[in-house]
């Protein structure tokens, strides 16, 4: 299969979306951290949490959502918590709890923009490819404050998301010229999302160098991140009539897209 992103089939209308999203708290793992049982937060949203925020307000695997970029509102501030997570029993061996500590993001505030692009992994939706219906519900999601709950890198940390003008008000960057973060995890990028030959069939993870200027911060296509590490083989889970899931397509006639034709 070939994944030439020159020959996606280009979108009719502008459907970028802008949104701000705000919580309490924040917790962007790096997976350096986490050996030994205890989370520590970047410094930045990572792609995948802010992609994650977006498809919790509107998600259909007829479409991937794509991060544009990021503004910072906020000075960026850590609090470390003393946790008690659960170590799960195996065996014989019963459930009990050990005492670690998270250090978190707080405060937080970031205004996105973001676009959608068709899953062209998806042919089985190919007759979901209704452009003007997708944006529209995505906004009318992002006014109601999205379709599930939102939250900032992990489960607790609960979040809200409203529509908003990027660019808008004063952040606490904007007059900062340029910060770089280092090297960074990016995001995963899963089989029904595969972009080249090396990540069809395959769970792969990606890395990045981010910087911030002026308060902004531009983040890279999946298929532009310089580091890549595949992690396994996984494959596409399908949808349609054989196999027995709802495409969202079968409850309409088929003259009804002959029309739209």
């Amino acid at each position: 299969m070939k994944y030439p992103i020159e020959q996606y089939p280009s979108m009719k209308h502008s459907n970028r979306v802008s949104f701000s999203v705000k919580g309490d708290y924040a917790l962007f793992s790096d997976p350096v951290t986490r050996v030994g049982g205890e989370k520590c937060s970047y410094q930045i949203p990572t792609y995948e949490a802010l992609k994650g925020v977006i498809s919790s307000v509107y998600f259909k695997p007829t479409i991937i959502w794509y991060i544009d970029r990021v503004r910072v509102m906020n000075p960026i501030q850590t609090e470390v918590k003393g946790v008690r997570p659960i170590i799960y029993a195996h065996g014989e061996k019963e459930a009990s709890n050990t005492l670690s500590y998270y250090t978190y993001l707080k405060d937080c505030y970031y205004q996105v923009e973001a676009h959608f692009e068709w899953n062209m992994n998806r042919p089985e939706l190919e007759r979901d490819r209704n452009e003007n219906k997708h944006y529209i519900i995505a906004k009318r999601m992002i006014e109601k404050g999205g379709r599930r709950d939102v939250f900032l890198g992990t489960r607790e940390c609960q979040a809200y998301v409203e529509p908003c003008e990027f660019g808008s008000e004063k952040g606490a960057y904007d007059d900062i010229r340029r910060l770089d973060f280092g090297f960074m995890y990016h995001g995963i990028t899963y089989a029904d999302e595969a972009y080249s030959d090396e990540t069809e069939g395959r769970m792969t993870t990606r890395f990045w160098n981010p910087a911030m200027e002026n308060g902004i911060i531009e983040y890279l296509r999946p298929e532009d991140c310089p580091y890549i590490k595949p992690l396994r083989n996984m494959n596409i889970k399908p949808f349609g009539r054989e196999q027995g899931n709802f495409t969202g397509l079968e409850e309409f006639p088929e003259e009804l897209f002959e029309e739209a034709e």
